[in-house]
């Protein structure tokens, strides 16, 4: 983390008001970017596991036609269409069911250790100016 090198901490020389506006907005500067860094950093990895949900989409469709042609051979296209349909409707109910049971235990998807940090920051911020 960067530090301004007018000041260090426990320093007993008096500054100037012009002098401490600089260093607070400084120091207000450098803790928004490192800010915005962490929350980056946690956020992520959710665009890379969206990124590979989007592919595995793609396999799955290809996988759901593969699966309607060789069906098709023995039946007739609209029917091997229609038996691969009701297959994923069953296999979706099941799965909003168990998603539905656990959306009650999920975190929420939030870059926690930054919010957190962001709090503080404010809470400390509205103590000393309140000294």
């Amino acid at each position: 983390m960067e530090r301004s090198s007018m000041t260090q901490p426990g320093q007993d020389r008096e500054h100037s008001t012009g002098d401490l506006v600089k260093m607070m907005t400084e120091q207000v500067s450098v803790l928004i970017r490192d800010e915005l860094k962490l929350a980056q950093l946690e956020m992520t990895g959710a665009g890379m596991f969206g990124a590979s949900g989007v592919v595995a989409l793609y396999g799955v469709g290809c996988l759901l036609a593969c699966a309607i042609i060789a069906i098709s051979g023995v039946v007739a296209a609209w029917l091997a269409a229609l038996i691969v349909g009701a297959a994923l409707l069953a296999v979706a109910g099941l799965a909003a069911l168990l998603g539905r049971q656990r959306i009650s235990k999920a975190t929420p998807p939030l870059p926690e250790q930054a919010v957190a940090e962001v709090k503080a920051d404010v809470e400390e911020i509205k103590g000393r100016a309140h000294r």
